[in-house]
């Protein structure tokens, strides 16, 4: 990183950090998730996001500090903990990741949408929400209304991705779920994975790394889901070379890490120090991008679309979770 582009980030990783150490702080002495406060606090401080000089270091921290603490999560999970999870996860991801997409397309044309809206805001919803919502439109054709949809999509699957990770964990202890049954609950569920994250390890280290493995299994149905949008795309029109613009990879960078990482702390040549170190400078990470998310949040944003597509993300989020929830009841 070039020195003018440290000191036009320093500003806002700054104002992250520091919203960290004050969410670390409320933490230890009143008990509540260090998450949770982060991503008060951060709503509390938004207008820095909208003007002056921390914007561009705020969205530096949401983005690509959250991937780098994400990574550095592999340091806390071995294969072993994998293999005990067992095959259930994997199942409900794929089940609900397909089933939830499918029901979105047929529902959106119901309304009066086009079908690939339903594929865009449906994979986003069951898949990782903007980063989803990002990468299928990069594989879909242009036409008129794809940036508007994108921008509804980001913003709607953010929001309910925020709301999510405060009820959820609250739902699952109300469920009675253990450590192990609300990772994947959370893992399979939560759109985003800052959220993802944030729920599970505001329960327990346990639920958060359980958690962060099924969120990841989700990340990786993203190979099949875009393969299977330019397929659709290039079915339904002639111009589908006219996209233009550079698409982004298969598979996130930061969930290759991951699944190295994790096979480098289950090979155990890493000396415990090392772990901890990497694991505390993850938490540090996730919690800093937490608060810069928080930041960035404009949930005044959706009132501005019309109630029929926020019906329908809302519709998409209550049954990935009622579907999640009927999977583990049978699989688990």
């Amino acid at each position: 990183m070039r020195c003018s582009q440290a000191r036009t980030l320093f500003p806002g990783v700054l104002a992250c950090v520091i919203v960290a150490a004050a969410a670390s702080f409320l933490s230890e002495h009143y008990g509540a998730p260090v998450m949770l406060f982060a991503l008060l606090l951060g709503m509390a401080m938004n207008f820095l996001s909208i003007e002056g000089p921390q914007a561009v270091g705020i969205e530096f921290t949401a983005r690509q500090v959250l991937r780098i603490g994400v990574a550095l999560l592999g340091l806390r999970i071995t294969l072993g903990q994998i293999a005990d999870l067992g095959w259930q996860p994997a199942a409900i991801v794929v089940v609900s990741v397909a089933l939830t997409i499918s029901v979105s397309m047929w529902v959106a044309r119901w309304m009066g949408f086009q079908s690939l809206f339903g594929l865009l805001s449906g994979g986003a919803t069951a898949i990782c929400g903007a980063s989803a919502a990002l990468a299928l439109a990069a594989a879909m054709p242009a036409h008129p209304g794809k940036e508007r949809a994108t921008l509804f999509t980001v913003i709607s699957v953010s929001a309910l991705s925020t709301l999510a990770m405060i009820v959820y964990p609250m739902l699952a202890q109300a469920l009675g779920m253990d450590a192990r049954l609300a990772g994947i609950f959370l893992g399979a569920t939560i759109h985003d994975v800052a959220q993802v994250v944030g729920a599970g390890y505001s329960l327990s280290k346990e639920t958060g790394d359980v958690a962060t493995f099924v969120k990841l299994m989700r990340v990786a149905m993203l190979v099949p889901v875009i393969i299977f949008a330019v397929m659709l795309s290039r079915a339904r029109t002639k111009n589908a070379g006219e996209a233009t613009g550079p698409r982004p990879p298969l598979l996130p960078w930061f969930a290759v890490a991951f699944a190295l990482l994790v096979l480098v702390n289950s090979s155990g040549w890493l000396p415990t120090a090392a772990v901890q170190v990497g694991s505390e400078f993850s938490r540090w990470c996730l919690v800093a991008a937490i608060a810069g998310i928080g930041m960035k949040t404009q949930l005044k944003e959706l009132a501005s679309v019309g109630l029929k597509p926020v019906l329908l993300m809302l519709g998409e989020t209550i049954f990935l979770a009622a579907l999640v929830l009927a999977l583990l009841r049978w699989a688990v």
